[in-house]
């Protein structure tokens, strides 16, 4: 990045017009680093909150929903936004979509740092997880657009590597940052890579005069989707995460019931809208297609549980086992370090020559880990120790890792052309939803068996959830093929 920097800056890049060139753009891999570094940038800032949850509590004096809040708005909002923010960029450009998104991302994270009250807070979260849902689509379509046929595998085969290290590193440089200047550094250190990052997109991409990257085909802007399926994802959140403190009344349930028709009704909606040949903001067709359906479902109850476990492991570690921040995130290292490894092996050798077997493999020795975990929690009762855990961590690492690489590759291997835009922003943001629910769910039943039995027993109920939730993951695992591609070996 320093190199952009450092470099004089045009107004207009003329050579952004040669993005469609066969031979591709000739700073395809500049710009492939700055699409990185802003993906870096989000998938940290979805996991270094974690570890700050406690500073933040003792600081603004948050309540535990509040927390679930600052935790998985981000999330909601993240997928809320995921494919209407796809589209944007196909209708307005995704050159200006993506100089929008980081400015917005940038600023919400200032915002953030300076926040005086769990409300702003969370406030500045949602905004903060909107501009990423604009941001983050822009640069797969710019890179597709910029390099030739033969070198887009290798391109989109770095960013495995870079979501693993990411995933390693967020939980060390968020308690770093706590343990050094305080929570409010979490937030502030997007601050100056924001800054870099849009100087090097106007070294790289250009700020003014025609847009290069705008698609051929411009759909229209699906404004009626859009806000069904926001409000179908508020409708069910909001009560899930506030229900425990309210006491669960009525209009909690309810709220839940009008969650599920509006659904129906968005449904409904869009396949009008295709009838009618209006772009839809999802295409209909794709639910028609039992492996991307089964692997919508496995994919949103899978990261369900992961996601709302390594919230609620986070607070267990710091409210429960006295863990500094840098301590807590240290201890989740051999977690990360194994979803590497599984990964290497499900997207490498695994997957292709073991097909569908592959996710249940992975499933089990992850529910080994888990099993494991519990042992070690369980045993230990209040003196537990991050090298106790090391080892189950490890291997539920492992298990994640094998499980997830070739996942992806089995939703949307049978999804046709027209459909993989579409295919990806869903499957994308079920992701963010899952964890957003995840961390609803899981978050609220760990605070309601800590209020009564304490943390180390509402850790051992949550494994035990976790264990459940990756047995219904296998059931759901047998509604996609036996293999990705029929010529995988």
């Amino acid at each position: 990045m320093s190199n952009i920097v450092l470099n004089q800056v045009p107004d207009v890049v003329p050579d952004a017009l040669e993005a469609e060139a066969p031979q591709g753009h000739p700073r395809r891999w500049a710009i492939l680093a700055l699409i990185l570094a802003v993906e870096v940038m989000d998938l940290i800032d979805g996991t270094i909150v974690n570890v700050a949850s406690p500073a933040i509590r003792g600081s603004l004096g948050a309540s535990l929903s509040a927390l679930q809040w600052i935790a998985g708005g981000y999330a909601l909002t993240f997928a809320i936004g995921l494919v209407t923010g796809g589209r944007l960029g196909d209708i307005f450009g995704r050159r200006r979509l993506f100089l929008v998104g980081v400015a917005g991302f940038t600023l919400m994270s200032a915002l953030c740092g300076a926040a005086q009250s769990p409300e702003m807070l969370i406030a500045t979260r949602l905004l903060q997880g909107l501009f990423a849902a604009i941001m983050i689509p822009q640069g797969f379509g710019i890179l597709k657009q910029v390099f030739p046929d033969e070198e887009l595998g290798k391109a989109f085969g770095l960013f495995g590597p870079v979501i693993g290290l990411s995933a390693v590193l967020g939980p060390v440089i968020g308690g770093l940052l706590v343990d050094g200047p305080g929570w409010r550094g979490i937030f502030l250190v997007n601050v100056p890579l924001g800054i870099a990052a849009l100087i090097g997109a106007r070294r790289l991409l250009g700020w003014v005069g025609p847009d290069p990257f705008k698609a051929k085909d411009r759909p229209t802007l699906d404004l009626g989707g859009a806000a069904l399926v926001s409000l179908a994802a508020g409708l069910l959140i909001y009560p899930l995460i506030q229900g425990r403190e309210a006491g669960w009344p009525a209009w909690t349930y309810a709220s839940i019931a009008a969650a599920i028709a509006t659904l129906g009704v968005f449904a409904l909606y869009e396949r009008r809208r295709e009838r009618h040949g209006v772009s839809p903001l999802v295409t209909p067709s794709l639910f028609r297609k039992r492996a991307f359906s089964g692997g919508l479902v496995t994919a949103l109850v899978f990261f369900a549980g992961m996601i709302g476990l390594m919230l609620v492991f986070t607070l267990y570690l710091q409210l429960g086992q006295g863990f500094s921040a840098i301590g807590a995130g240290l201890a989740l290292v051999p977690w990360s370090l194994g979803t590497a490894i599984g990964a290497g092996a499900g997207a490498g050798a695994l997957g292709p020559k073991l097909g569908r077997p592959t996710l249940h493999l992975g499933l089990i020795v992850m529910l080994g880990g888990i099993l494991g975990m519990l042992a070690v929690v369980h045993g230990a009762g209040d003196d537990v120790s991050a090298w106790g855990l090391a080892g189950p961590e490890l291997l539920a690492g492992i298990g994640m890792g094998a499980m997830l690489a070739p996942l992806f590759d089995f939703v949307l291997a049978g999804v046709e052309d027209h459909e993989v835009g579409s295919a990806s922003g869903v499957l994308n943001a079920m992701q963010q939803l899952g964890g957003a629910i995840g961390i609803a769910v899981i978050g609220t039943l760990f605070f309601s068996v800590a209020d009564h039995h304490g943390i180390t027993t509402a850790l051992e109920k949550m494994l035990y959830v976790e264990a459940g939730v990756l047995l219904v993951a296998m059931g759901l695992v047998f509604l996609l093929p036996m293999r990705a591609r029929e010529n995988d070996l």
